[in-house]
């Protein structure tokens, strides 16, 4: 078992900045993929980025390229995602979630665990 708790949301206006946190624990955290996805109210969850287990690999939705920046430290446990000039379509319940398989997947079913996820709203 992995259990993913991430910090770092809240509220900012729009062109501002937010670092999200993923912190896990119970499993080697090197062995795993790690990807963010997103949930706005009424929508499907939606993927936003996504990281090898080295790091070295990493992929991202066309409409936060530039703008975010996933990355990971694995002597912490913890991947993050840093996201810049946001807007408020960005606004949504983030979510972290681990692949065991190292896909680099961009949908849900490739990961086999998940946070509780952090709100992040961005106001016009």
């Amino acid at each position: 078992q992995v259990q993913l708790v991430e910090s770092g949301g809240g509220l900012v206006q729009a062109g501002g900045s937010l670092r999200l946190s993923c912190a896990a624990s119970g499993r080697t955290f090197s062995n795993y993929g790690m990807g963010w996805f997103r949930q706005a109210p009424g929508k499907e969850r939606e993927f936003v980025a996504v990281i090898s287990r080295s790091g070295g690999v990493t992929y991202y939705t066309a409409s936060v390229k530039g703008r975010f920046t996933i990355s990971r430290d694995n002597a912490k446990n913890t991947v993050y995602l840093q996201m810049n000039s946001l807007k408020p379509e960005d606004t949504a319940v983030y979510y972290c979630a681990a692949d065991s398989a190292n896909k680099v997947a961009a949908t849900q079913y490739a990961y086999d665990y998940w946070g509780q996820g952090t709100q992040v709203t961005v106001s016009s």
